[in-house]
């Protein structure tokens, strides 16, 4: 009587254990009726279902406009020999990449407003995620990186040509690109292993971190932890690499005696200085304030801004501020 009782209670024991298996990580088991999300509805903008074809036409200009501008930048770079320099081969480098992220985001934007269909595999919106921030953290450590060499044409003129040579730039890039690839893997391993039971549907439109952690059924304190401290990690590295550059150029360039010198030599990083703040700004807002990662309307306007409007921007302000960019245009036509 006593084995069968002992036999018993392990019995139950293991019941409740594989029930509290089934409650934390959602396996396709018919208990407590719950099932694991295979797949995540973007709920977008409900205002624009009603004017579909008007915010399809206006998303599709913008992000053609994107493509066509960057690639404009990196074919005018590559081939007009006065621009093969290494703040124009960071540029190129920058461009491509603003291409890449916001394809992450657009194409797919399109898609849901053209169908009507905004639902998204588990393993796709996954990916969205990795990429969309693989891209974004290389922004960051380029924009960094481009602040860099702005410091050393302007502090070091003359030792510039062999500090910032061919080799040091294909260096920093590629530094930058591989940081920027390395950065999101664990935050994206540890968000793809949490349980998500309940309720599919995304306050967003694309899988970012903070809406998609308030879907999961489990405890995400530590991804919350991880996802901001990854943020600060990247954006705050960068951006104090960033200041201390600047400050060092504000510096030499209060010592240029001339007004005409201070005025060109300051031309130098103005288009840089003018990406940098409005980047940083707009992505700090989003996941470096408190309370960051929490879905919300203005989240999502916000995240318009910096994942659309941002690499729309930044071509118009590096060729219409730039004096190279202008020369170059006519003499790269096809009549020249």
């Amino acid at each position: 009587m006593g084995n069968q009782t002992g036999w018993t209670n392990e019995v139950v024991q293991s019941i409740v254990f594989l029930r509290h298996l089934a409650g934390v990580s959602c396996l396709h088991v018919n208990m407590e009726n719950r099932t694991s999300v295979t797949e995540f509805i973007l709920l977008g903008f409900p205002l624009l279902r009603q004017l579909w074809l008007l915010s399809f036409a206006i998303f599709l200009a913008i992000y053609l406009v994107t493509l066509l501008g960057n690639a404009v930048i990196i074919t005018l770079s590559q081939l007009e020999a006065g621009l093969r320099t290494p703040m124009y081969f960071f540029l190129k480098n920058f461009s491509l990449l603003e291409m890449c992220y916001t394809s992450v985001t657009v194409p797919r934007l399109l898609g849901d407003l053209q169908h009507g269909h905004r639902a998204i595999s588990f393993r796709a919106c996954i990916a969205q995620m990795y990429f969309f921030f693989f891209f974004g953290s290389t922004e960051f450590f380029l924009l960094a990186t481009m602040a860099y060499d702005r410091y050393l044409a302007i502090c070091h003129p003359l030792r510039y040509p062999v500090l910032m040579n061919g080799r040091a730039c294909a260096r920093l890039a590629l530094a930058s690109w591989v940081s920027g690839f390395l950065t999101p893997f664990l935050p994206t391993a540890f968000i793809s292993q949490l349980p998500f039971c309940g309720t599919n549907r995304i306050n967003h439109f694309f899988c970012d971190t903070g809406p998609l952690l308030r879907l999961s059924t489990g405890d995400t304190h530590v991804a919350d932890i991880l996802v901001f401290l990854v943020s600060v990690v990247v954006v705050l590295s960068s951006f104090l690499l960033t200041l201390t550059s600047y400050t060092l150029i504000v510096s030499a360039i209060c010592r240029i005696p001339s007004a005409t010198g201070r005025h060109k030599a300051f031309a130098t990083c103005a288009s840089h200085l003018t990406v940098v703040i409005i980047f940083y700004g707009t992505v700090i807002f989003m996941y470096i304030r408190p309370g960051s990662g929490r879905a919300s309307n203005m989240d999502k306007v916000v995240s318009v801004f910096y994942a659309i409007i941002i690499p729309l921007l930044n071509p118009v302000i590096y060729t219409l501020r730039n004096r190279e960019f202008k020369r170059a245009v006519p003499n790269c036509s096809p009549l020249h």
